[in-house]
């Protein structure tokens, strides 16, 4: 049986990176869990990597026919901007170890639809004043920047993530990225082939 790794951390803490370096590594042999959002598309990212982009009414349907494992709103600056697990038939379990990112409510979702033997979380902590610098900087990068929604997301992911939060969920591996994701993706790597025996 395979497992599915849940990538987690505060926006700007490298995850995205992280993400796709263990992606890329031939002795790991993991497959992407894409989700889904209703969020406009950012100039860098291309539609079914970092996320499927979908409309309001698509994601309703989704809802309707029973696909949505789990979806979390966000009320935005820009309105509300929902993220979503689906089960679209593209995680085969029996052949395949899985990675995604996620939060701590979408990680207990995808943890309790799947079971904790399957899915186990990876948290990413870098320093608040590190990660708001980085905010920043991708954000100037952007044709059409959002710095009241950077902001608000700063702000909101400290109540996302809490310390209350992390130890209710049973998130306990934990991955220090404030240096170098190529050496943090590293030793996650160590952890799951650790984990495979």
């Amino acid at each position: 049986m395979g497992s599915i790794y849940c990538i987690m951390g505060k926006s700007s803490s490298g995850k995205d990176t992280i993400f796709k370096l263990l992606l890329g590594r031939d002795d790991l042999q993991l497959k992407r869990i894409v989700s889904y959002t209703t969020r406009p598309i950012r100039d860098n990212e291309k539609p079914g990597e970092e996320y499927n982009y979908v409309s309001i009414e698509k994601k309703d349907s989704l809802i309707e026919e029973g696909k949505v494992i789990e979806i979390r709103k966000y009320d935005t600056v820009h309105g509300p901007w929902f993220y979503f697990t689906v089960d679209d038939g593209k995680i085969d379990l029996q052949n395949n170890d899985y990675l995604l990112i996620g939060t701590v409510e979408s990680f207990v979702k995808i943890r309790d639809y799947y079971g904790e033997d399957v899915v186990l979380p990876i948290y990413i902590e870098v320093d608040d004043g590190l990660r708001l610098s980085r905010a920043l900087e991708r954000e100037r990068q952007q044709s059409s920047p959002k710095y009241e929604e950077m902001c608000r997301r700063f702000l909101a992911d400290q109540q996302d993530f809490s310390e209350e939060k992390l130890k209710a969920a049973r998130v306990s591996n934990r991955f220090n990225n404030d240096d170098d994701s190529i050496k943090t993706s590293e030793k996650i790597a160590e952890f799951i082939k650790k984990r495979r025996g």
